[in-house]
């Protein structure tokens, strides 16, 4: 059946929404085809007083913004039935789509901001032209989707909007009790007599109970059975719930009451987010008007969310992805410390990589100055000391099972369901032969060595038997292939064991009973919108839940017991590795800090060294001996300082390399003073050197051992050298 205006044409059985004086539909332009969505009045909208009816018309045709729907024409059917063509909203309402199965625990984080960002917009134009709307609720915001797949969300349903200022008050009852103040819930629902006035608050209240649905997928405040069963519990919860709590739920009948501060850990939104969002659910969510904050704060602390700049940080030792919502004008410091806050990780054990590079944040640096992050291409925080691997957090499912299925093995040979089964059906089936053993007494062979030796029977006949299709794969091979094959062998066990690919498989066999589940949900939702069913469609619906239990039980096993394991396994993985990463990146320090050492000694020598031979007129002795010295202590010591860190302990280390530099100080400096024959003074340099070295390296690396050492070694090398010079010229004057 269909009906039409003058201009539209639309068909009884698209409904769009249905409510309690109006239907909607999808209807098209008689000329150009153009969809839009008209709203037909029934007989009951016309027992309202005249100008309630004409208020919504006037209401629509005041507000013009993006995030209200739009009003096109008020048209008449032939009975003279008013009729409103508004623009069509091609996505659904948000209540549907909170529907979804995906949005079971709320919508995604971005999502959830596009929805925040529209009701704010479209809420702060109505309080502009000083409108208050009386029935916000998810299923009266509508959602556009643009051509490039971006959600826009719309109010809609102006039929209790009323024009309101700020101080004003007003006493008629409009609303979705679940979403109604609670001083208006207790006349409207409770139908408790009352002379009291609302204000433009409860409009607050209605947007704090739907962005609560629409964060966590679940209503915040639930008493047992359910709002529409228990009433009076329902308006108790709203009415005592305590200041600062965004939530209230009773699981027991007559129980008390679970009060939440925070939203539910199985919500999509970021720790970041949570923490900006959930005090302004808790000032809007008051039941007391005096103390709910106004529009006024609301927009501002809204605002103030949507405007901050958000940072995208994996913690690679915690193995955790994290948002962060900072304000353009903060600097580098505070997102230091928030990111402590929410990683754990102290400010001086922060070191951030960006793209595989090194990112130094100073202090004064803006946020806004930031490198553009992405989900894909987030900041690594990486702890100079280990970490915890926190992972996601996991919670036990509520119900146990117990299933074992063991058809296969009445119907098919034991080898090859055994070889082709999966290791949660071998276990069932493990667990059914230990069951057999209790109850005959006697002892069974596992199932392993019964599959193992029948593989071997089978493997002997097929080689005895040359006219066998697979005799040929028994034919043993060359030595040349059998090293090949050992590599192919040891090469697809690698594969066969990889995490990623048992990931993948895994994922697909997830995606799989998904998509089961999904179609029976969707069979499920058609069946509601039919009402009652003819006997066939009830059994099988019956059927259909029967296997949608099963599918669940098998998801559940499978998350349970392989996806879990592998990712407690990975978290083992990356645990090992960060300590490894930690540790190398503290002796790379060390190393360097070492290196910059002997730099600087190397130049002090080369100052000495030039002092020194200030009296000699051999230019050439002088360069020589400073680029050798130069060159073979420097690399030398770098070599053999990271080999014997890296390799032994710290003691073990420390005798080695008085050891080695010994040597390779007796070996440099013997050559290059080979035209001094001194060894007294070769003897007292390297013994007086090494014991104070020796000393000064126990009390540890700093600045003070290192100004010390170069004191003491000028002054040593100076005085014996001036010596050995003396000594030698007596001895020339002597021999002359």
């Amino acid at each position: 059946m269909t009906a039409s205006t003058a201009n539209y044409l639309w068909s009884l059985g698209d409904v769009l929404g249905q409510g309690a004086t109006a239907s909607v539909y999808k209807a098209r332009n008689k000329r150009t085809g153009e969809q839009v969505a008209v709203k037909v009045f029934n007989q009951l909208s016309y027992s309202r007083p005249y100008e309630v009816q004409m208020r919504e018309f006037e209401m629509l045709r005041r507000l013009n913004h993006n995030n209200i729907v739009k009003l096109f024409s008020v048209e008449e059917l032939s009975n003279k039935q008013k009729v409103l063509v508004m623009e069509y909203c091609s996505g659904g309402s948000l209540l549907s789509l909170l529907e979804e199965p995906e949005n079971t625990f709320g919508l995604p984080e971005t999502e959830f901001l596009i929805v925040l960002q529209c009701v704010v917009q479209g809420m702060n134009h109505l309080r502009e032209k000083g409108v208050v709307h009386r029935d916000i609720k998810p299923g009266n915001i509508m959602r556009q989707v643009g051509e490039d797949g971006r959600s826009v969300y719309k109010l809609t349903d102006f039929g209790a909007a009323r024009e309101l200022e700020d101080e004003e008050k007003f006493v008629s009852i409009y609303g979705t009790e679940e979403y109604l103040h609670p001083d208006m819930y207790e006349r409207a629902v409770l139908r408790r007599p009352q002379h009291k006035a609302y204000g433009v608050s409860v409009d607050l209240w209605s947007i704090g109970v739907t962005f609560y649905h629409a964060a966590a997928g679940s209503l915040p405040f639930t008493p047992y059975g359910g709002p529409r069963r228990n009433k009076p519990t329902m308006f108790k919860i709203t009415k005592e719930k305590p200041v600062g709590a965004i939530a209230g739920v009773q699981k027991v009948n007559d129980g008390l009451i679970e009060w939440s501060y925070q939203l539910p850990n199985s919500c999509l939104l970021s720790k970041g987010l949570r923490c900006q969002l959930v005090p302004v659910l808790a000032g809007i969510l008051e039941a007391d008007q005096e103390k709910c904050w106004t529009f006024d704060q609301f927009f501002s602390a809204t605002t103030e969310i949507l405007q901050r700049v958000s940072v995208y940080l994996f913690s690679l030792q915690q193995a955790t992805a994290h948002r962060l919502y900072i304000p353009h004008y903060n600097t580098a410091a505070i997102f230091c410390e928030e990111v402590a806050s929410q990683t754990g990780v102290g400010l001086e054990q922060q070191y951030f990589l960006f793209l595989g590079h090194d990112l130094s944040l100073k202090g004064s640096m803006k946020v806004v100055n930031f490198p553009s992050t992405s989900p894909s291409q987030p900041l690594l925080l990486l702890s100079r000391t280990p970490e915890t691997h926190a992972g996601l957090p996991f919670r036990e499912p509520l119900t146990n099972f117990y299933r074992c299925t063991i058809e296969s093995i009445l119907s098919c040979c034991i080898t090859a369901w055994y070889g082709n089964c999966s290791a949660h059906n071998r276990k069932a089936l493990q667990r059914v032969v230990r069951s057999a053993q209790r109850i005959t007494g006697g002892k069974l062979p596992a199932l392993q060595d019964t599959y193992t030796t029948r593989c071997h029977r089978k493997a002997i006949k097929i080689i005895k038997d040359n006219i066998h299709p697979s005799h040929c794969l028994f034919t043993p091979l060359s030595s040349r292939r059998r090293g090949q094959y050992r590599c192919i062998k040891a090469g697809t066990e690698r594969l066969k064991n990889s995490f990623y690919l048992k990931a993948i498989r895994l994922i697909q066999k997830m995606e799989f009973l998904l998509e089961k589940i999904m179609a029976i949900h969707q069979q499920y939702r058609k069946d509601r919108l039919t009402g009652k069913l003819a006997y066939n469609d009830e059994q099988i619906h019956k059927f259909e839940k029967i296997h949608l239990s099963s599918h669940i039980k098998r998801v559940k096993v499978l998350f349970r017991e392989e996806c879990l394991q592998k990712y407690r396994d990975l978290l083992d993985t990356a645990s090992t590795w960060s300590r490894l990463d930690t540790h190398t990146y503290t002796h790379l320090l060390v190393i360097s800090n070492r290196s910059s050492r002997c730099c600087v000694v190397s130049v002090l020598y080369l100052c000495v060294v030039s002092v020194l031979y200030l009296c000699v007129d051999s230019v050439l002795y002088l360069c020589v001996v400073s680029v050798l010295y130069l060159c073979v202590v420097t690399v030398l010591y770098m070599c053999v300082v990271t080999v014997l860190y890296l390799c032994v302990d710290s003691v073990l280390y420390f005798v080695l390399y008085l050891c080695v530099v010994s040597v390779l100080y007796l070996c440099v400096v013997s050559v290059l003073y080979l035209c001094v024959d001194s060894v007294l003074y070769l003897c007292v340099v390297i013994v007086l050197y090494l014991c104070v070295v020796s000393v000064l390296y126990l009390c540890g690396v700093s600045v003070l051992y290192l100004c010390v050492v170069s004191v003491l070694y000028l002054c040593v090398v100076s005085v014996l050298y001036l010596c050995v010079v003396s000594v030698l010229c007596v001895l020339s004057v002597f021999f002359m």
